[in-house]
């Protein structure tokens, strides 16, 4: 498509304005008039009556007691099985934990130094990118050590490093059986979409179930939430594979298993490579989640502080996890782009590998400053530094100094936003939501979309869930709309130069990688508990993606279509909203979709600070260990986001189709 037809294709059709809305209209129209009408229908269309709903916990209960009780083949219940499996995992993770921080007294043996795994992890750095990266790398150990977390900060880093190969190992393999295989992905990735939308606490259930609690237990967790990313992203990877590559692969006389481990695997490299970056931060991600079912470390610290109030020590243990979370994400995105490098074959051992001769350098040294001072060794618990002081000092300096103009702004938020927003949302009726979604998906994509979308309304409403889930929703709306009130202008001001662009998505790799209990510690300071905290934290956490998508989009519209504009005598405000945004538009619009996902994990999150939603709920649910409770909220919340994510692409595909970018 030439640029002038693509430029024609992104013009809003004033001529016409009463068609352009009569669409819209028709979708909305059923919606308005069932809620409008709410107090003249019967109680049964506003309401899901108590004598609809579908006992789904019992039923997943009585599934799971069969699973949990039952014996396989008169042998032993699938429980037995999950924990004698769960027992093989206790062996690489007491390696890992010994070589870290706890040594192996059995054979007199000591774990490894501070300063050795902090000059490694600088050297890893050099090898993967550049000084500036093993610098941050050994900086960030060094903190672990100096601030008195180093015990702490191994023990989680021990988790990742167990669970992030066994994680991306499973979902490496599901994706190639899913490629290989139509009926096999045509299976999961309807399962692999509910995984990735189940929030984090649905896994632990059933894991403090079936593994019982404990930190092997986390430790399962944290690869069962971290597997769908590297399953997903290798299914993108291998399927973007040019099939000239695979041709090019058979006419050299490649078998099957020949082209797809020297052909397609290496030519989709790239996204493989991303796919373990993903798994790393799932997994760092979850194991401070994990802390609720026993794991060990800084997540167990860090709640345990949150819970105690004790903030200056909270954010302590939230400065290590986030030093953690960088220096990972950092060295696996450089792995994930790190070009192969060719060695002069007449070239020493040293020239061809320095890096290897550096590493034994450090280990060499570090062994020997052990042998000489302690210090080296570990470092002592009475020099260990501390800020938690300053940050008491600064909470309650917060405190007093503006308590009055910050009860001001959430008195005001409550009364004249949040509860006049939250009392819309749970005047609804079931039927008039119903409705709507059905109307939408009906309008994007045909029969199929409407009964699945209403398929997930339906299940909510039945499930008997109905009015927590509105709570969830107008949390997560108020929450949603403001990212993108204070996100797309980020977006648009970032993408008018690279400079600013820079500058943006380098705060956003930063935000991204931190551990979403984190937000939790400022807004508890500023907003103490409550439904201002809560949404406060779900802003910060959920505004990442509307930025991401909305740079992405504008700055890859294509330069012949921006070159036409400027030929037409376009201003830079017409460049902007009359092209660049209309064809950015569907990039737009999935990066909302992102935020609402985004949004959904974190209203559960924020639960721990005492909202009255589903979040709540599935807090409960853990507590009493119901397992079949913990998966119906989890699957509501899930289909929520399914729910959106389904309208959203759908619309966005059709939108590009039509400006063929597509």
């Amino acid at each position: 498509m030439n640029a002038a037809t693509l430029t024609r294709a992104t013009e809003m059709e004033p001529q016409k304005p009463l068609a352009s809305l009569a669409k819209p209209l028709l979708v909305v129209l059923p919606f308005l008039i069932l809620l409008l009408a709410a107090s003249l229908l019967p109680a049964w269309a506003v309401q899901v009556p108590k004598g609809w709903t579908i006992p789904f916990v019992d039923w997943a209960n009585t599934l799971i007691g069969h699973m949990r009780d039952d014996a396989i083949f008169g042998l032993f219940s699938f429980r037995d099985l999950t924990r004698a499996i769960a027992e093989l995992i206790t062996w690489p993770l007491a390696f890992v934990e010994g070589l870290l921080v706890s040594g192996f007294p059995k054979i007199g043996l000591a774990a490894m130094p501070w300063v050795m795994t902090a000059g490694l992890s600088g050297v890893l750095g050099c090898y993967l990118k550049d000084w500036r990266l093993g610098l941050l790398s050994a900086g960030c150990v060094a903190y672990m050590a100096i601030f008195g977390k180093w015990e702490l900060s191994m023990i989680t880093l021990s988790v990742v490093l167990v669970a992030a190969p066994i994680a991306g190992l499973i979902g490496f393999g599901i994706g190639i059986l899913a490629v290989k295989k139509q009926w096999f992905e045509a299976l999961i990735v309807p399962l692999l979409n509910v995984l990735q939308s189940l929030p984090h606490f649905s896994y632990l259930i059933p894991i403090a179930v079936f593994i019982g609690v404990g930190h092997k237990a986390g430790t399962i967790a944290t690869v069962i939430f971290a597997i769908p990313p590297m399953a997903r992203l290798t299914i993108l990877g291998l399927k973007g594979v040019a099939e000239e590559v695979r041709e090019a692969g058979k006419m050299a006389g490649c078998t099957r298993f020949q082209t797809l481990w020297m052909v397609e695997i290496p030519s989709a490299r790239q996204p493989l490579l991303v796919g373990v970056n993903q798994v790393i931060m799932q997994c760092l991600a979850m194991v401070v989640i994990a802390s609720f079912v026993g794991a060990r470390g800084l997540g167990h610290d860090l709640l345990f502080r949150l819970q105690a109030l004790k903030i200056g020590q909270a954010l302590e243990s939230g400065v290590a996890i986030v030093l953690m979370a960088i220096t990972l994400d950092q060295l696996s995105r450089a792995a994930a782009y790190k070009e192969p490098s060719r060695r002069e074959d007449d070239a020493t051992f040293l020239q061809r590998y320095p890096f290897l001769g550096a590493s034994a350098l450090v280990v060499v040294v570090s062994l020997l400053l052990a042998s000489i001072t302690p210090y080296a060794q570990a470092w002592p618990a009475d020099l260990a530094l501390s800020t938690a002081p300053f940050w008491d000092a600064l909470v309650d300096w917060v405190t007093v100094t503006f308590y009055e103009p910050l009860q001001y702004v959430r008195n005001a938020m409550l009364l004249y936003v949040l509860i006049p927003v939250r009392d819309l949302f749970q005047s609804i009726p079931w039927t008039a939501m119903v409705a709507l979604v059905a109307a939408a998906g009906w309008s994007l994509g045909g029969l199929r979309l409407a009964l699945t979308v209403s398929g997930f309304v339906l299940f909510i409403a039945f499930a008997g869930y109905w009015e927590r889930s509105l709570i969830t929703a107008y949390m997560v709306t108020v929450a949603v709309l403001i990212c993108i009130l204070v996100g797309l202008p980020i977006g648009i001001w970032a993408s008018r130069s690279e400079r600013r662009t820079s500058i943006v998505k380098l705060l956003c790799d930063t935000f991204q990688t931190f551990p979403s209990f984190i937000y939790l510690i400022p807004v508890i300071m500023l907003f103490k508990v409550g439904d201002v905290a809560a949404i406060s934290a779900i802003i910060i956490y959920a505004m990442i993606p509307i930025v991401r998508y909305t740079i992405f989009g504008l700055r890859n519209v294509p330069s012949e279509i921006v070159e036409a504009g400027i030929t037409s005598g376009c201003t830079r405000r017409q460049l902007l909203w009359n092209i660049r945004m209309p064809l950015a538009f569907p990039e737009i619009m999935l990066g909302i979709n992102q935020t609402i996902m985004f949004a959904l994990f974190m209203v559960i999150i924020a639960a721990f600070i005492g909202t009255k939603d589903i979040g709540q709920e599935i807090f409960k649910a853990l507590t009493f260990n119901d397992a079949g409770k913990g998966l119906v909220l989890g699957l509501c919340v899930a289909f929520m986001g399914l729910t959106a994510d389904q309208l959203i692409t759908a619309w966005a595909t059709r939108r590009k189709q039509r400006l063929g970018l597509a």
